[in-house]
């Protein structure tokens, strides 16, 4: 059997390493460069994502990437300013109870990237613009690519993202709506804020804050081990620039409406208008955007797919943000999506099930679970969220009026900066 890959992102790659182990030929087209397109910093990684690497992924890999994941995240947190003070005044547990978040770990996505890209450069293919694809007589199907190059397999992946070409082709009738709501979404080195309180306070697990009006969301990566280090022992074909710059950081992140975010596109922009969004909201979180790396906010789109009826299966097949979008879900998805297409492929290989039925079965499955059935109004009170790709993963608790009240039980940290921290400095 032969597969080519349209994208390379996590599922896409994910998938790439999962056939290769399974000895099945496989070809990744990437329109963009090795790094890819901007995405954001930060990823939670939950169970789904990290039984993908364990299935799909040299061993070597899933070192490495599990060594360099951050602290555990059991749990959700809002933060408020209580008598001059950030305090913790709210905390639930993230075990499916309120909502479909589940604890994870948090990573950092570029690195991520760069381990998957690992072992695939006879696999990956960059600067590649696919523009569509044609059926053939054989039962193969031809993909075609802007500089008037083709390929030739027996299943076409389309896994390049919510604007995917694979799709408009395939399932033209699958369109994808714009909320009109961004995440401007960067990081700040946690050396830059040690001394206000806000590591102790928050931990590992993710935080929102809502205070006058503004909202803001949080979450510490504290590598596990150091990534240079992680890669000498465990991935040294791992790009060393992948890793010699890496240091521990605080992902933040801000939602906006796409009328307030106006023309702003670059990464300075984006900083700047940042800036001008949590200017209401207590010192110390102003220290955090003011002290950002400024090559790396960006503002990520909130879109939606609506559930959409079964389509009959055959030798085009999708995953991850190409067919389901989920934010703050989707490179867990997307890996979750490329395991089991991986298994239904080599179910196919091995002779133990026809292809498009073993395709089939794929995407029965990742319909049910991406595309659940209505829910109860109790359900739905209960997973009174929202979830943004801003950590993506964090769920952000959605409360009446726009306000947080002070609980008597919230959680504050001695030495805890009470205001004095300047944004100017």
């Amino acid at each position: 059997m032969r597969v080519l890959v349209v994208g390379a992102g996590l599922g896409g790659l994910t998938l790439a390493h999962g056939l290769r182990q399974a000895g099945i030929d496989v070809a990744v087209y990437e329109q963009d460069g090795v790094s890819g397109r901007p995405q954001g910093v930060s990823l939670h990684f939950d169970d789904r994502g990290t039984a993908a690497l364990r299935a799909c992924l040299p061993p070597g890999h899933v070192a490495m990437a599990e060594a360099t994941m951050g602290g555990p995240r059991d749990r959700t947190q809002s933060v408020s300013e209580v008598d001059g003070e950030l305090a913790v005044v709210h905390s639930q547990p993230l075990d499916g109870a309120a909502g479909p978040a589940r604890p994870g770990r948090q990573v950092h996505r570029p690195l991520l990237r760069a381990v998957l890209l690992t072992g695939l450069a006879d696999t990956v293919r960059v600067g590649a613009q696919f523009t569509g694809f044609e059926r053939r007589l054989d039962g193969t199907v031809r993909a075609l690519f802007a500089d008037g190059s083709t390929d030739t397999a027996d299943v076409l992946v389309g896994a390049d993202g919510v604007g995917s070409a694979v799709r408009r082709q395939y399932l033209p009738q699958v369109q994808v709506v714009d909320t009109g709501k961004r995440m401007l979404m960067g990081a700040t080195a946690l050396r830059a804020v040690a001394d206000t309180g806000l590591p102790g306070l928050i931990g590992d697990s993710p935080a929102n804050v809502q205070q006058r009006g503004s909202m803001m969301v949080l979450g510490m990566l504290r590598f596990t081990r150091p990534p240079l280090a992680a890669r000498e022992e465990w991935l040294p074909a791992l790009r060393r620039d992948a890793v010699a710059d890496l240091e521990d950081y605080v992902m933040w992140a801000v939602p906006v409406s796409q009328e307030r975010l106006g023309s702003a596109g670059t990464p300075a922009e984006l900083w700047c208008r940042a800036r001008d969004l949590v200017a209401d909201l207590h010192p110390t979180l102003r220290l955090v955007v003011d002290q950002a790396w400024r090559a790396v906010p960006v503002a990520l789109r909130i879109g939606m797919i609506p559930p959409m009826s079964a389509w009959t299966p055959g030798n085009v097949t999708l995953l991850g943000d190409a067919i389901h979008l989920a934010p703050g879900f989707g490179g867990n998805l997307a890996m979750r999506d490329a395991h089991w297409l991986r298994d239904a492929l080599v179910q196919a290989d091995r002779g133990e099930q026809e292809l498009h039925a073993a395709i089939g079965g794929y995407e029965n499955a990742m319909r049910r679970d991406s595309f659940p059935g209505p829910l109860s109004p109790l359900t739905r009170r209960r997973r009174a969220y929202e979830f943004h790709d801003a950590d993506p993963e964090i769920a952000v608790p959605v409360r009446g009026g726009g306000r947080l009240a002070h609980s008597r039980r919230s959680r504050r940290v001695p030495g805890a900066v009470p205001g004095g921290v300047s944004g100017d400095r």
